[in-house]
């Protein structure tokens, strides 16, 4: 089962206007210049002093490489709970465990083309939760990583959002524990 596991492509769920699935697409095929409204989360990490993990997407990345973004970013499988998608992604991408994952964004859904034309059309549920644990990231993920006190990420989107990810951007306005540091 592991070895199947291992070979089937890995899928995203489709979404129609209305936000209901509509299907499923292999994730391969689906990040393109004209990507369809697909589910999707993002996940930000706090440690015990209250610091948020910024991560730089590696070079090798199709769609904003080299960027500066949250924790990490993750597609459920069709019929993955959404916390058990993120428990799981974040083992993938920074080979660390989460404590106290909460929702904090249940709608934010965004549309954002990269430089050079990939599309992000995504329903993207927000949580935060607080590491548990060292990480161990990916280097197929994450180039570099860095834990920042809330102001001082607040202060770098301001004066150039161009370096962070648009996703990371836009919920930073709406992040309670981001809004407060403004």
């Amino acid at each position: 089962m592991a070895i199947m596991a291992q070979t089937d492509p890995e899928l995203v769920v489709l979404l129609d206007d209305r936000r209901q699935p509509i299907g499923t697409a292999p994730k391969a095929t689906v990040h393109t210049a004209s990507t369809p409204l697909h589910l999707a989360f993002s996940c930000h990490l706090l440690d015990a002093d209250g610091r948020m993990l910024v991560t730089r997407r590696a070079l090798s990345k199709i769609a904003w490489p080299g960027v500066w973004t949250n924790a990490c970013c993750g597609h459920p499988a069709p019929g993955e709970s959404m916390e058990s998608a993120v428990r799981r992604r974040l083992q993938h991408e920074l080979g660390v465990d989460v404590e106290g994952l909460e929702l904090a964004l249940p709608d934010f859904a965004y549309r954002a083309v990269d430089a050079s034309g990939i599309v992000e059309n995504e329903v993207c549920p927000v949580f935060v939760g607080r590491v548990a644990g060292e990480l161990r990231p990916a280097a197929t993920e994450v180039a570099e990583w860095q834990w920042v006190e809330p102001e001082r990420l607040q202060a770098g989107l301001r004066a150039t959002p161009w370096a962070f990810s648009p996703w990371l951007v836009l919920q930073a306005e709406q992040l309670p524990v981001l809004a407060g540091a403004a």
